[in-house]
């Protein structure tokens, strides 16, 4: 094999040699461009399909998400859960995309006391140490209220200020305009988790 690079470097000049490593370089950096392009097409897909950023716009979800906190939502939603966090962009008013906690789901019944500020889906009382502060504020809806199939019943953490399926302006949301769920927060990153 040496006698061959020998053979090889005694009759070509340096020009074409030189040609050679320039060509050599120019493969490298064309290689490197595609495999950068490749990247970027994975992590543009993998957001456009799988991942969504969302920004928070307003107070009702304080304490769990505040104003100008952003969150990675899935773009696949396979299926929901009381207590997941949604982005909902069935129109309304405002129509504008919306984010809220799951209370209850098709075929579950939701009743609220307002006197005494506890929340009731299918007859217990449901556990809620994520909200701000005690459920006061009713809206039109009345209750109990059974959840129609293929529908969600949502409400801001900040209860008394959300304005979520207690008025008949948002109601029940069809889950076809479930957007994706809400898996960490993005920003400000040091207080990544969202679920306890």
């Amino acid at each position: 094999m040496r006698r061959i690079e020998e053979f090889w470097i005694e009759f070509n000049p340096p020009a074409v040699q030189e040609e050679v490593k320039t060509s050599g370089a120019l493969q490298l950096v064309y290689d490197m461009v595609d495999s950068l392009k490749g990247a970027i097409i994975v992590v543009f897909l993998v957001f456009a399909f799988i991942f969504r950023a969302i920004g928070v716009d307003g107070e009702s979800m304080v304490p769990t998400l505040n104003d100008g906190d952003w969150v990675a939502i899935s773009g696949v939603t396979t299926s929901i859960e009381r207590g997941d966090i949604v982005v909902v962009t069935q129109p309304w008013e405002r129509n504008v995309p919306i984010i809220k906690r799951v209370i209850a789901v098709g075929g579950d019944t939701v009743y609220i006391d307002f006197d005494s500020s506890k929340v009731y889906v299918n007859g217990t009382e449901i556990y809620e140490p994520y909200i701000k502060e005690p459920t006061k504020t009713s809206y039109d809806v009345e209750f109990p209220l059974t959840v129609e199939e293929g529908k969600i019943f949502v409400m801001g953490d900040n209860r008394n200020v959300s304005l979520d399926s207690r008025s008949s302006k948002i109601g029940l949301i069809d889950e076809g305009y479930v957007l994706g769920k809400a898996l960490v927060r993005l920003h400000p990153a040091a207080e990544w988790k969202i679920y306890d």
